[in-house]
């Protein structure tokens, strides 16, 4: 399995991040969620680099241009409700793109929220078998509720290539992928790996939690 880590190497993600990172930043749900967004068009331009491509004719009004297309069946997929603006980011670069969608959540199990459990209630999805797979979930701390997005979009068909799209990521979390997910096949990209999860499962540093920030608290 492949682990492509953005900051590692010097990019304008670094911004973004360093941006929806900072509590101040973080007041305003429009600017946080297009870094989200952009963050998602970085990594699906650096992701349409490994796909497979063809060659292809286009009729120009002057003659014929011969151009090599991408030619992976691209199926861009969402953890709701957080994952929605890098889901926008990878659309906007792969438009002609499938979409699927998936819910789950957290579900504290204790007053204290200590003992987490995830919740899985909706699923819609195109056939996948043989596709290319994204799977865009910003945060991915211990891989439960990606885990369980994944085992659901499964149902309707293996795809051929599996990408873990998210912007922050654990050791914890990628060690679960590894453990979980076809390792021929899975490739993780994120803008970075941060350190542990607290007792309540956050990712430390982190930035919070993504879902409240893009789009407003719940009871």
């Amino acid at each position: 399995m492949e682990i492509i880590d953005f900051s590692k190497t010097d990019s304008v993600i670094n911004r973004y991040m360093a941006e929806i990172r900072d509590t101040d930043y973080q007041r305003n749900r429009l600017l946080f969620r297009n870094n989200i967004t952009r963050i998602g068009e970085m990594m699906a331009y650096e992701m349409s680099k490994t796909l497979d491509y063809e060659e292809r004719k286009v009729t120009t009004p002057l003659g014929t241009s011969t151009v090599r297309l991408p030619k992976d069946e691209m199926v861009i997929g969402t953890v709701f409700r957080a994952g929605l603006p890098l889901h926008t980011g990878f659309l906007n670069v792969f438009d002609h793109a499938d979409n699927a969608f998936v819910s789950a959540y957290r579900d504290y199990k204790d007053e204290a929220h200590t003992e987490v459990g995830i919740h899985v209630e909706y699923l819609a999805t195109p056939r996948l078998d043989g596709k290319t797979l994204v799977i865009a979930d910003p945060m991915l701390a211990t891989g439960g509720s990606l885990e369980l997005g994944y085992r659901a979009f499964i149902t309707k068909g293996m795809p051929r290539r599996i990408d873990i799209a998210c912007v922050i990521a654990t050791p914890e979390g990628i060690d679960h992928v590894r453990k979980t997910f076809p390792e021929d096949r899975t490739t993780v990209w994120c803008a970075a790996i941060d350190e542990c999860l607290n007792e309540h499962k956050y990712i430390v540093p982190g930035l919070g939690d993504a879902g409240d920030l893009c789009f407003g608290g719940k009871e």
